[in-house]
C-alpha cells in the first residue's frame, strides 16, 4: 500500500485534519525561505498534539547536522529530510550523530538523477522536481529505479491516483496540491488521501 505525505503544515487545524486522516507521515518545513517555515518551538507544539501514529519530518535545506540530530533526538521530528546539497559526507556526519532516518530528496530532470537516488546511503530517498516547484517531472525517469521512493512534484488529488496506479511509488508527497490560497485545504487533503487509498 502506497504511504502518505501531508507536508508543510503550520497551524493547529492542520494537525486536527491529519489526526483524522491518519496520512503516515506529516512534515514541518524548516527552511526559512520557504512560506511554510515553522520555528522549531512551533513545531515542537504541533508535534505534541500529533497522533502517535503519525510520523514527524523535518525538512531541511542545508542546515547543520548539530540542528537536524537536535530536533530529532529531542522529539520534535522523527524523521529528518534533506532538500539541499547534503552530500554522502553530510549524512555521515548527520548518523554519528542520531539513529533517527534520514529522507534525501533529489531533483530529477534525466535517469542519471534515479542513479544517484539509488546509491543513496540514506533511508529513503524521495524524488521531486525541484524544491517545492508544484510542477511534475518526467516519471519515465524513474521506471528503472531499484529502491522504494517518496514521489513529490505536483501531486493533487486529481492526478494521485494515477500516479499510484502507473509507478507504485512506496509513498506520495504532497503540500502546495492541498493548499487554497497558501494554506492547508482540510477538503483536499480528505480527497488526496481518499485517493491514494482507492488505489492502494
Amino acid at each position: 500500500m502506497t504511504k502518505i505525505k501531508l507536508c508543510g503544515l503550520s497551524r493547529p487545524c492542520d494537525i486536527e485534519a491529519v489526526n483524522r486522516l491518519k496520512p503516515e507521515y506529516i512534515g514541518f518545513v524548516f527552511a526559512i525561505k520557504s512560506k511554510r517555515f515553522v520555528p522549531y518551538d512551533t513545531a515542537h507544539k504541533l508535534k505534541s498534539m500529533l497522533d502517535k501514529d503519525i510520523k514527524a519530518v523535518g525538512v531541511f535545506v542545508d542546515e547543520s547536522e548539530e540542528n537536524v540530530a537536535m530536533l530529532l533526538n529531542k522529539g520534535t521530528i522523527d524523521i529528518a529530510q534533506l532538500h539541499g546539497n547534503e552530500d554522502e559526507s553530510y549524512i555521515g556526519r548527520l548518523r554519528a550523530l542520531t539513529p533517527k532516518p534520514i529522507i534525501k530528496a533529489f531533483k530529477v530532470t534525466s535517469e542519471e538523477d534515479v542513479k544517484k537516488a539509488d546509491l543513496s546511503s540514506a533511508d529513503y530517498v524521495l524524488l521531486d522536481s525541484g524544491a517545492g516547484t508544484g510542477m511534475t517531472f518526467n516519471w519515465e525517469f524513474i521506471k528503472g529505479i531499484k529502491r522504494p521512493y517518496f514521489l513529490a512534484g505536483g501531486l493533487d488529488p486529481l492526478n494521485v491516483s494515477h500516479a499510484v496506479k502507473a509507478l507504485n511509488p512506496f509513498a506520495v508527497d504532497v503540500s502546495s496540491g492541498i493548499e487554497t490560497d497558501g494554506l492547508k485545504d482540510e477538503q483536499k487533503m480528505t480527497d488526496f488521501v481518499s485517493n491514494v487509498r482507492k488505489e492502494s
